[in-house]
Parts: structure tokens; C-alpha cells; sequence
């Protein structure tokens, strides 16, 4: 029987989502939580929508894995919520509709990064989770910039290429909002996304924020579809995975399906 999970997490003292010997990761943790309340040796894998990086936080990750029929009991949130460290929370568990994939599935994923552009702002209760840059930025012309990035695009320029999986992406939303003063944040939507494309975007863009660059300069990057060494990859402790979108119950096999055909084995990450 499969399974969908819905969890949050504190990316701060996790290696990153996947399973790594070792190395205390989001997957592994999770995995073996479930073992625990389960009462089975064998540790169940977990598929998840995207797999986060070092230090990116998640309020929005799913999940999905297979689980033996007749022992799953309908308080298994609760169950999972008591032997998960502090760090993770599951907010839903239920029976998958047919088709479910928790990564092929997703129509798309929504990050949001964090940054703090004033000293006065500066909250230390927040420092896990935004950046602090030294100069103030003006969100309008972030905005301009990352306009001429949206629509279908070979994001190589964003990306760490890896043999066989595409850098073709759909970047859906890219705009700048200053939330609270000397708070700003970046929402990024996309099909999926790369390794570490997330954080190389608002790379891109910080720099026009500040005055250092044109407000050209993200969309000639882009169109260089190679690795440009001027992008910053920022730091992974500002991003957040918010959301990950799935199509009606009856879209979800055929939406993995296509997925699975037009990217083969992508990363998500951000």
C-alpha cells in the first residue's frame, strides 16, 4: 500500500535530504522512524518531491513509500511525531490515490529564500533560516531582472550538469516581495529544478538588488547556458521548500508519466 507523507524540517543539522552512511540525513532519519513504530528490521525508502540540500529547510516536503498492508495504523502521524527528533514534524499521512508519485507527480515546487538587507532588522533568533547581506537591495529592479528569466529555458548557466539528466526547466514565478523592513524574500516556483538552482537564481539577482550589476545581467547568464563562476550560489540556510503542487487524483499517473519521459532522472533540489 502506498503511502503519501507530508513533513516539515529544520534543515540546520541535517546532511541534506538523501540517505548518506553516517550521516544524519532527512530521509535516513525518517526512514528509521518508520522502522521504529512499524516494529520491522528492514528500513522502508521513502521517495520524496525534492531532495534539499545541506542546510535548506522544508515546510512543504512529500513523501511517498510503500508500506505492508494491515500495518498501518491511522494515528501513524502521531506514532511518527513521537519517535522524530525535534527537528522534523509530520503534518499528514494518508493512503496515496492510484498513480501517486511524490516526485514524478508534482506539477511543480515552491521555495522561498529569506534575507535580511538592514542591521537594524537583524533578528539573531532568525539566523538558520535568512541571510544577511551588508548593502540594502530595491526589490523593483530584482523584479525587472527576474522577470526575463521566467517561461522554458536550458538553466546549464544555474545548474551542476550531471551525464544524462536535462537543465531544461519551466520557471513559473520568480518575484521579489519585502515582507517586513529589512526583510526580503524570493519566491521561486518551477517544475523542478536543478542541483543548487534555486540558490544560484537569487545569486543572479542580488547583485542587481545592490547596485553591483545591470539589470540585464541575470538573462545574458542565462543565455550563455554554461556555468557562469560571476553567479554566487548563495548560502543553503535562507531557502525554504514551501509547497509542492500534484494535479486532481485522476492526473496523477499520467503527470508521472510525462515527467518521467521529458526530464528522465532529475534532481530537484534547490
Amino acid at each position: 500500500m502506498r503511502w503519501r507523507i507530508d513533513l516539515r524540517y529544520d534543515g540546520t543539522e541535517f546532511h541534506g535530504w538523501a540517505r548518506q552512511a553516517g550521516l544524519r540525513t532527512v530521509q535516513g532519519v525518517l526512514e528509521q522512524s518508520l522502522a521504529t513504530v512499524l516494529r520491522q528490521q528492514e528500513l522502508p525508502t521513502v521517495t520524496c518531491a525534492g531532495r534539499t540540500d545541506t542546510g535548506v529547510h522544508a515546510r512543504g516536503q512529500v513523501v511517498h513509500v510503500w508500506l505492508p498492508d494491515g500495518q498501518v495504523a491511522r494515528d501513524l502521524v502521531h506514532r511518527l511525531n513521537g519517535v522524530l527528533p525535534d527537528d522534523v514534524w509530520v503534518s499528514g499521512a494518508s493512503e496515496a490515490a492510484e498513480g501517486f508519485d511524490a516526485r514524478f507527480s508534482a506539477l511543480w515546487r515552491r521555495y522561498v529564500y529569506r534575507i535580511c538587507d538592514d542591521n537594524i532588522a537583524k533578528d539573531p533568533l532568525t539566523r538558520n533560516h535568512v541571510l544577511r547581506v551588508l548593502a540594502p537591495l530595491d526589490v523593483d529592479r530584482m523584479n525587472e531582472a527576474s522577470t526575463r528569466l521566467l517561461g522554458e529555458h536550458d538553466f546549464a548557466a544555474f545548474c551542476r550538469r550531471r551525464v544524462g539528466a536535462t537543465t531544461v526547466r519551466t520557471l513559473r514565478e520568480f518575484s521579489w516581495t519585502r515582507t517586513a523592513p529589512g526583510l526580503v524574500e524570493a519566491t521561486v516556483i518551477a517544475d523542478a529544478f536543478c542541483h543548487s538552482m534555486v540558490r544560484a537564481l537569487v545569486g543572479s539577482i542580488v547583485p542587481v538588488g545592490d547596485g553591483r550589476r545591470g539589470i540585464d545581467w541575470p538573462a545574458t547568464v542565462l543565455a550563455g547556458k554554461v556555468r557562469d563562476s560571476a553567479v554566487t550560489v548563495l548560502p543553503a540556510h535562507g531557502l525554504t521548500l514551501e509547497e509542492v503542487r500534484y494535479p486532481a487524483d485522476d492526473q496523477l499517473a499520467a503527470r508521472a508519466t510525462e515527467a518521467r519521459n521529458t526530464r528522465g532522472e532529475v534532481h530537484t533540489r534547490g
